[in-house]
């Protein structure tokens, strides 16, 4: 980041410059969906933003994904709320699903593919424990995701109401059949400087695109 500025606001740093000529806000908001949405909105209010880019970790449910793959989201969902309390009060949702923004999406896409990092497009799901076994097969049956994680339908959930563009990129720390969980701390490390990668490429696209529009 370029030019980079930094204040706290609700025990968060937020850093504030540019990327690729691009204006950003960025924090690290914690784990768990009530941290993340504190931190979405906080974006949102205090910097003003016009998108919200989530780049981050997760945890493989597909067996076609490994270690280190990386999922841009093409909706997200709760497994873990029931699902009326959704649709039937606030936000009023037509399904249990929050879509990416579909320019986002795409830049994202075409970001990957310059920057040769493999990658798959897909469902996300977000619930506020780590999965087991006694949970996976029935998260997997019901919501067919990609990834799990703790944070990404909250953020969405924030965006939604506030009428904003969001998507999400999660590097996969461990696969389906959970190989690779005994190396979790360093699986998160590296996992999070590919999700990072591609962000900025994206935000490389961004600019690009905005520069020919």
């Amino acid at each position: 980041m370029n030019h980079r500025s930094t204040r706290k606001k609700a025990l968060l740093s937020i850093h504030e410059g540019t990327i690729a000529g691009v204006s950003v806000a960025a924090l690290f908001s914690g784990v768990c969906k009530v941290n993340a949405a504190l931190a979405a909105q906080l974006l949102i209010d205090t910097c003003h933003v016009d998108a919200i880019l989530n780049s981050g970790t997760a945890g493989g449910l597909s067996p076609a994904l490994s270690p280190f793959d990386t999922v841009i989201g093409s909706e997200t969902a709760y497994h873990d709320v029931a699902e009326d309390i959704l649709t039937e009060f606030h936000p009023w949702l037509d399904s249990i699903w929050f879509p990416a923004d579909m320019r986002l999406l795409s830049l994202a896409r075409t970001a990957a593919q310059k920057a040769g990092l493999p990658c798959r497009t897909g469902r996300m799901v977000t619930g506020e424990t780590f999965v087991t076994n006694r949970i996976r097969d029935a998260i997997i049956e019901k919501y067919h995701p990609l990834t799990v994680d703790m944070e990404t339908a909250s953020i969405a959930h924030v965006c939604y109401a506030n009428s904003l563009p969001f998507l999400s990129i999660r590097t996969v720390t461990d696969a389906a059949d959970q190989r690779s969980t005994e190396d979790f701390e360093a699986n998160c490390r590296k996992a999070s400087e590919t999700a990072a990668q591609l962000c900025a490429a994206l935000l490389r696209e961004i600019a690009l695109a905005d520069r020919e529009a």
